[in-house]
């Protein structure tokens, strides 16, 4: 099965339990929506606010949708939901800075009539939510790792913001390495800011404090870009990196380069769409039978990564 068709059998699983998501016949149009994600400067979340406001461009194509990053400040991410709330929006898209924190702000939000849908993190109280199954993407790129250093070496993961997203994949990850007895575990505390400067700057940490690093999982692909980067400008051979979010500027590194090797699938855009979707069937009084979507990843791969389509749009 080529990995298009698997994404989308996959993307098809994860709708299961989910009330009539399919057509826009029945759906709410909504007249204007607030998005709050972690960093607008991230492509993935560019991605998804786009997602968003395709699909709800469907169904209203004058809706106004307001896109903000939060910059994983919690502080900063109430203000903006407090706006949205003053401005009207029916539906707040939501990328919590913290998972468990955010609950007051959701709770004004639904006190004032608007659906809060939780996206690529949980986040306490949102009436629904639409994320990919973190653990599994975390467990199978280190499953990767494992099987390309030959299951044994020292290896770190790469660590980023703790929100739940980040946390589930640092534990499908640590999953995966506890089958391999002879992979030793030398860091797991560095913050990449999920960023590419800082995946360069963390990473130049470890290549002065370690002259044995046989793999590194970072918990996103800007990070792996810029832990690249800084294994090259070391001129350290023999590192493998592995990530997650199947993002466009991954494809090349896992095609061309000898250090990143595999990413676990995310569709951002998808996940926008869903978001909607589900929404408007609230805003219609339907509720979905599971208040959470997990999409499954997939690992992207040399041996794959030619009939990866992408993050989606259609």
């Amino acid at each position: 099965m080529s990995i298009k068709k698997l994404l989308g059998t996959c993307t098809a699983l994860a709708l299961t339990g989910m009330v009539g998501l399919s057509g826009t016949a029945d759906a709410k149009p909504l007249d204007s929506i607030g998005i709050t994600v972690a960093s607008l400067g991230n492509p993935y979340f560019v991605a998804l606010a786009k997602g968003v406001t395709d699909e709800a461009r469907k169904t209203n194509p004058k809706v106004r949708v307001v896109s903000t990053s939060s910059d994983y400040d919690l502080n900063k991410q109430f203000t903006q939901i407090d706006n949205f709330i003053s401005s009207g929006v029916g539906l707040i898209v939501i990328n919590a800075a913290d998972s468990n924190a955010i609950l007051p702000a959701i709770k004004r939000a639904q006190a004032a009539g608007v659906v809060v849908v939780a996206a690529d993190v949980s986040a306490n109280g949102a009436d629904a939510t639409v994320m990919t199954d973190n653990v599994a993407a975390g467990r199978i790129s280190c499953e990767a790792l494992v099987k390309d250093i030959g299951g044994k070496g020292n290896v770190i993961i790469e660590n980023g913001p703790q929100v739940s997203s980040v946390a589930d994949r640092v534990k499908g990850c640590r999953e995966a390495l506890a089958k391999a007895p002879d992979v030793k575990v030398i860091s797991d505390d560095q913050d990449s800011k999920a960023s590419r400067d800082g995946g360069l700057a963390v990473t130049q940490g470890y290549l002065v404090r370690f002259d044995d690093i046989k793999g590194i999982f970072t918990i996103n692909d800007p990070a792996a870009i810029g832990t690249e980067l800084a294994i090259k400008q070391a001129h350290r051979t023999g590192i493998t990196v592995t990530s997650v979010d199947g993002a466009p500027d991954i494809v090349g590194p896992i095609k061309k380069s000898d250090i990143i090797k595999a990413s676990a699938t995310q569709d951002p855009y998808k996940m926008g769409n869903l978001a909607v979707q589900i929404a408007q069937k609230i805003l219609a009084g339907q509720k979905p039978a599971q208040p959470t979507m997990l999409i499954q990843p997939v690992l992207v791969t040399k041996d794959n990564v030619d009939s990866y389509v992408g993050w989606t749009e259609h």
